[in-house]
């Protein structure tokens, strides 16, 4: 099959054969991805004749987990609407599309692991920074993948230069969040997810620079 671009614009709003099938596969594994994080709450075994007591302090020993599913479902879910958002733009097939995506799907992929070691192991600080890193990791094929969907040849043609910078300022707002958190996993392990909260701190911090003409492009 060729590789080279089709420049077939969609129509009625229905993206082009090729342009369709990658984003329902990048669906398909955001929903698998977001699934497979609940398969991580693992209930501890009790005995049959366990109290109710003990069945409540197992739930209450599970808040870690529960807290770092929530936290990860959200994340996942973002990047998701990151991608959407920017796929939204898209007009024309590129076969540059594929290793970004792909790296994206991978790094979306690995979530629930290391979901799982940062709600087992919540305050240290290997699980803390590796679960911090990989995230890092999903905003940078994220910012790469997403830049790719808004810029030509893949872009329609009418697309707003000013919404096309919105979007990529979203996707540095993340990476410079997941950076943040890192960083405050060496300081304090229990602050790396907190850490992510930044993220939109981060993204009015770009705005207000966008606005001043500090920044243009981004």
């Amino acid at each position: 099959m060729s590789e080279q671009r089709n420049d077939q614009p969609l129509h009625h709003g229905a993206p082009a054969h090729a342009l369709e099938r990658l984003v329902f596969f990048s669906d398909a594994v955001f929903a698998i991805s977001i699934t497979l994080l609940v398969i991580e709450l693992k209930f501890p075994h009790l005995p049959r004749g366990a109290s109710n007591e003990a069945f409540l302090q197992a739930l209450v020993d599970m808040t870690p987990q529960f807290v770092g599913f929530i936290i990860s479902f959200f994340v996942v879910g973002a990047f998701w609407s990151g991608h959407h958002r920017a796929f939204d733009c898209a007009r024309h097939w590129s076969p540059g599309l594929l290793m970004p995506n792909l790296f994206l799907l991978l790094s979306v992929a690995g979530m629930p692991f290391f979901t799982a070691l940062v709600s087992d192991y919540y305050g240290k600080l290997v699980p803390s920074a590796a679960y911090c890193a990989w995230l890092m990791f999903v905003a940078v094929c994220n910012l790469w993948n997403n830049s790719m969907a808004i810029s030509p040849p893949v872009a329609a043609d009418d697309l707003e230069p000013e919404y096309a910078a919105m979007i990529r300022r979203r996707g540095w707002a993340v990476l410079l969040g997941t950076l943040t958190a890192l960083l405050l996993c060496f300081v304090n392990p229990w602050l790396g997810q907190p850490g992510l909260l930044s993220m939109p701190v981060w993204r009015k911090a770009l705005d207000a620079l966008h606005r001043r003409g500090v920044i243009q492009r981004v």
